[in-house]
């Protein structure tokens, strides 16, 4: 039997969307993808040993005992018929081969943040600028950490101008969402806009 395929039919086809979270070691991102994933979360973590004590910096973060070794995974829905497929990277730079792999495809990206160790989240600017992949950087407040403007970390990551900076808390499910809806937002400026300028 064969079934036609409408113009109704198209506009209504459910729409998945792959977007990565990414950031320093200890920043947050298996919290986040937890935190917002309407599904149960694919976790790959593993307790941190003393073989990686001298490769991983847990300075800041002395509570932290797993680190993610390959990626998380969630889903969330945004919006009916739009869903967004979470991928969390590795944060240590020996899991970074994995980068390419889980880039691939991807809409768009979220860089955590932690002000209290800033540098930490350079590397993963520099990967999604040198590949132009559109991103936000969302600074996860951690308590007890001081509190800086949006202006101020886009400035101390000398960010390019028109990217994102936002403010959330990586353990709330609204304030991640907010972070998720701005990206898909400014990747689909940046994509519209990069389109135009193929064709004109």
């Amino acid at each position: 039997m064969v079934y036609e395929h409408s113009d109704a039919t198209a506009e209504t086809a459910p729409l998945a969307l792959k977007i990565l979270v990414a950031g320093g070691f200890g920043v947050g991102k298996t919290t986040m993808v937890g935190a917002v994933s309407e599904i149960k979360p694919l976790r790959t973590e593993e307790l941190l040993s003393e073989a990686g004590q001298s490769v991983d910096d847990t300075e800041g973060v002395d509570h932290k005992v797993t680190t993610t070794v390959a990626m998380d995974f969630g889903r969330i829905t945004i919006r009916s018929g739009l869903s967004l497929y979470l991928f969390g990277t590795p944060g240590q730079d020996r899991f970074w081969f994995l980068w390419d792999e889980l880039s691939q495809g991807a809409l768009g990206a979220v860089v955590l943040a932690d002000t209290r160790r800033l540098e930490d989240c350079f590397p993963a600017v520099d990967y999604f600028e040198h590949r132009h992949i559109p991103f936000v950087v969302a600074v996860n407040c951690f308590t007890g950490s001081r509190n800086y403007g949006a202006q101020d970390v886009s400035r101390a990551l000398d960010l390019d101008g028109g990217t994102p900076v936002v403010l959330c808390d990586a353990r709330d499910r609204a304030s991640g969402k907010e972070v998720l809806i701005r990206l898909v937002e400014y990747a689909g400026r940046v994509h519209t806009a990069r389109l135009l300028d193929s064709v004109g």
